[in-house]
């Protein structure tokens, strides 16, 4: 697939997205958001991705969300092609959180409406100082999408959901740290030196069991306790079982750095 709306590398077992409407604040279109459902197949498809490194284009915008000028432009087709663009931005996500590849979301300035959704839905979350986070949905009379009201509330809790979803609170990239939506806050000027080093860390572990993590996490919610615990029984054998688990065990006992292949 040819992209026009996002950027797509891969390097080094490091994919590598870009949000790429600068003139449009990286607003999601029904474009943008198919190609990021192809990129994110992509990346959960191929075993030789091992880490994705998602940031927006320009130094002002990770992005503002839905396209509204476009929205607009729907009139009375707008609830379908909300629909349409939705089960794209969605699946983009779900392939996100399930691939065993670690996400990495670089914040690189306003994150708005289903942009925050996108960024907050990462497994890491570095910001930039000048970054800045708010819902913004209820401000166009809109609910959220794109994942928020799944993550949002188990990263800070329900009633923090509650207010920046119900009064459009802004964060500061200080205080998203601080009310738990991203790991660090970094320098603009060093956010993606500092993203693309973590991607390369991560590229280098073992990225199944990477993904088991991801999946116990995913399921830590829905359960029991005792649920929980068996699938944390079977997804360690299962691990135990791996070319990087036997890598790793006999690393340790040797006393020298494992060597992962992802295998």
């Amino acid at each position: 697939m040819t992209y026009e709306q996002i950027i797509f590398d891969v390097q080094d077992r490091v994919a590598r997205i870009t949000l790429n409407r600068p003139n449009a604040a990286n607003s999601i279109n029904l474009e943008l958001a198919r190609e990021l459902m192809d990129a994110a197949i992509r990346c959960d498809a191929n075993p030789g991705i091992r880490s994705v490194l998602l940031t927006g284009a320009g130094d002002k915008m990770f992005s503002a969300g839905g396209d509204l000028k476009i929205f607009a432009a729907y009139g009375a087709e707008i609830a379908f092609a909300l629909k349409e663009i939705t089960t794209y931005l969605h699946s983009a996500i779900s392939h996100f959180s399930r691939m065993d590849a670690p996400l990495i979301v670089a914040v690189n300035g306003v994150a708005a409406g289903a942009g925050m959704s996108l960024a907050v839905a990462g497994d890491m979350v570095l910001a930039a100082e000048s970054a800045k986070f708010t819902m913004a949905y209820t401000a166009a009379a809109l609910s959220p999408d794109g994942s928020a009201t799944y993550f949002v509330p188990r990263l800070i809790g329900l009633r923090r959901a509650q207010e920046l979803m119900l009064t459009n609170r802004s964060l500061s990239a200080r205080e998203a740290m601080e009310w738990g939506l991203v790991n660090n806050v970094i320098a603009d000027s060093k956010l993606l030196s500092e993203a693309e080093m973590l991607a390369r860390s991560l590229a280098d572990g073992p990225t199944l069991a990477l993904g088991a993590v991801k999946q116990l996490l995913n399921e830590s919610f829905s359960g029991s306790l005792e649920t929980q615990m068996e699938l944390e029984a079977r997804m360690i054998a299962r691990m135990a079982k791996t070319h990087d688990s036997r890598e790793g065990i006999s690393a340790f006992v040797e006393k020298r750095p494992p060597h992962f292949t992802g295998a």
